[in-house]
């Protein structure tokens, strides 16, 4: 199915045309009932984010536009979307973007990677150079194959095999792992993926400020959480990851 864009903007979270699609969002999901409360790690992530962004600020100059308006054409229908970066800067005519996450498995970063890859292709049409960049957050993934396939094995399973970094790194070489920030690329065919443990966070932020109280989460891994309905494209959408798709679409249209 082809898919193409146009009609491609950048703009603020207070922009008036944004602001009327917030509130379309928030008509559609005026009926739907959250199935749990946000989990300590969904708090988490969205502080975490806000302290990268916070963080990225000392090393660049941020843009305020942070929201991606474009028109999607397929199969000769076309619908307005948008995109919210987690971070964008622009140094001398390319565009910067960082995705920002959370996770305890690296599966989001397969299809962290397939949506950037979509934004990369939207913002092409706005600038010459695009450059992509994960910071990843490590909450507990796998050191390797075997540590996944015993955490399987255990009494208390998760619901699905968590990747360890090493596996998916292996089956995507379109990520680059750096180690500093002045290391990434902006090629075409590169991904740059920088890794942050929890410690860095509270390094940042001090641990009086996070919400590290994991253990009760456990009880809700069994529970699946449909996606939420959105009008909304994110970056790093996905309903496998540690945060709780309803509190990300939320905090995706400004609502949280």
């Amino acid at each position: 199915m082809a898919v193409s864009y146009a009609r491609v903007r950048l703009t603020t979270e207070d922009d008036r045309r944004y602001r009327a699609f917030v509130e379309q969002f928030r008509l559609q999901r005026k009926n739907q009932k959250a199935i749990r409360p946000p989990r300590q790690r969904d708090i988490f992530g969205g502080q975490a984010e806000a302290a990268l962004r916070d963080w990225l600020a000392t090393h660049l100059t941020l843009d305020e536009r942070r929201i991606l308006e474009y028109e999607e054409r397929r199969n000769r229908t076309a619908q307005i979307k948008y995109r919210e970066l987690d971070a964008l800067a622009i140094v001398d005519g390319t565009a910067w973007v960082f995705e920002i996450k959370a996770s305890r498995t690296a599966s989001a970063l397969r299809r962290a990677v397939a949506q950037l890859n979509e934004t990369r292709q939207i913002l092409r049409l706005l600038f010459h150079r695009v450059g992509i960049t994960i910071l990843l957050v490590d909450t507990g993934i796998p050191a390797d194959s075997a540590a996944a396939d015993a955490l399987m094995a255990s009494d208390h399973p998760p619901p699905r095999r968590p990747e360890p970094l090493a596996e998916v790194l292996a089956a995507l070489p379109q990520l680059h792992l750096i180690d500093d920030l002045s290391l990434r690329s902006a090629a075409d065919d590169q991904v740059n993926l920088m890794l942050f443990s929890v410690d860095d966070i509270i390094a940042l932020v001090g641990a009086e400020n996070l919400a590290l109280d994991w253990e009760e989460d456990d009880l809700f891994d069994e529970v699946e959480v449909p996606p939420s309905a959105s009008l909304f494209a994110s970056s790093g959408d996905d309903d496998d990851d540690d945060d709780n798709p309803l509190a990300a679409a939320l905090r995706q249209a400004g609502l949280s």
